[in-house]
């Protein structure tokens, strides 16, 4: 019994083991060097603003229950049940991003966002996917290299709009080396929760590599005061339809914002402190000066610049005006409120308008072909070997007992 025993415990630790070398063949890339943003002109996420149009709430990282086996997959609550407490906390737009399955719109199917949560990882390398038909489900279960999250945003990004790093902060692996390198993603989930410094994306701004930052619940218990309004997204947009929604998203024209927990659990005083909030009242760049405007005196608002710098900071006001250097790359915006409330605005960024129409940078990475061979070569013997001793153990009987006597 103990021998079966172990065979049994051995046999699940390889079938595991398996699982992980066969998701992890993958290209290995010759990364681009870090460099930050040059050029003449300063890209401005904020030039289309149109103040009839401003602002919408939304939510874009949310789960719901799914018709399967377990009772309630993701949620409790079905998308109706969902969007419904939602709505009461003055939300607009809400997309249903349920992991690896595309969720219909219980209400409106104008209002229809193909959107899913691709990722198995327990590191929990995440990935919003938008406007993808299907989803797709190959996986790295290990995500341990750049190549291999690299590899599943190119591989995600092919048969969809564009792509969204979810909560980087809380993925095992997310180093300043890694930020440093991946790209072709569009959006990045902000921090607005545990911390308000978001080191993480100026790591990946100050190598180059462009985004828009995007706050989210990752909205599973709508039941729970803690847990629903307390992260989300204003974006100036005619509607919430798919067509409006991309163009707003891949512009940059909107701002993420951290809300407390109003009440801590009345429910009463969540609902009608979230109806006055603070907000941007207008932004945007005029010659070489970034100005912003907000509706409530704030306690400070910070410029942050190249490598978390801070390049400038006001105090006690509902305003700013930062004059964009010759030597800053970028700046991006954050305001600080007396009750907690945090506005982040997306990142100005130098760029030259007749290489390109914004500081992304959609060239691909280069691939090193010797790299690739060697190690897929390598995943290949490991997973050979790994099935040798799968097959010794479970079908290759012990001579001593072949040849025991009656």
């Amino acid at each position: 019994m103990f021998r079966i025993f172990l065979k049994s415990v051995s046999a699940i630790l390889l079938i595991a083991v398996l699982g992980v070398l066969f998701t992890a063949f993958s290209p290995i890339y010759r990364f681009r060097k870090p460099a930050p943003f040059e050029g003449p002109d300063i890209f401005n996420p904020y030039q289309d603003l149109d103040t009839a149009y401003c602002w919408k709430r939304a939510l874009f990282h949310c789960h719901t229950r799914v018709k399967g086996p377990l009772p309630y997959n993701e949620c409790q609550y079905w998308p109706l049940e969902t969007l419904n407490a939602l709505h009461k906390l003055g939300y607009d737009i809400v997309t249903f991003s349920n992991h690896n399955e595309l969720t219909r719109h219980p209400l409106d199917s104008t209002l229809q966002v193909n959107v899913y949560e691709h990722g198995y990882s327990p590191f929990k390398f995440h990935l919003l996917v938008y406007g993808s038909q299907k989803v797709i489900h190959f996986d790295p279960l290990l995500p341990l290299l750049a190549s291999q999250k690299q590899f599943t945003i190119d591989l995600l990004a092919a048969s969809s709009d564009f792509i969204q790093i979810n909560h980087p902060y809380r993925t095992v692996g997310t180093s300043k080396s890694h930020m440093e390198a991946l790209s072709g993603y569009k959006l990045i989930e902000l921090d607005a929760g545990r911390s308000t410094e978001n080191e993480y994306w100026d790591w990946a701004l100050s190598a180059g590599h462009y985004s828009f930052g995007v706050a989210n619940d990752d909205l599973h218990k709508p039941d729970r005061t803690h847990k629903i309004g307390v992260r989300c997204n204003f974006l100036c947009t005619p509607s919430g339809r798919y067509k409006d929604l991309k163009r707003t998203l891949l512009s940059g024209n909107f701002y993420a914002m951290r809300v407390p927990d109003y009440g801590h659990g009345d429910w009463k005083e969540k609902y009608a402190k979230n109806k006055t909030l603070p907000s941007i009242l207008d932004i945007g760049l005029r010659s070489d000066t970034i100005f912003l405007k907000l509706s409530a005196v704030a306690d400070s608002i910070r410029v942050t610049g190249q490598n978390h710098s801070t390049l400038a900071l006001v105090e006690h006001s509902d305003s700013l005006n930062y004059v964009f250097r010759k030597e800053d790359h970028y700046a991006r915006l954050t305001a600080f409120f007396p009750e907690g409330e945090v506005i982040y605005s997306n990142p100005f960024a130098r760029y030259d308008h007749t290489q390109q129409n914004s500081p992304f940078n959609d060239a691909l990475q280069k691939i090193n072909w010797l790299l690739t061979i060697l190690y897929n070569v390598l995943i290949a013997g490991l997973i050979y070997l790994v099935l040798r001793i799968l097959y010794l153990l479970l079908f290759k009987r012990c001579k001593c007992l072949k040849h025991q006597p009656n």
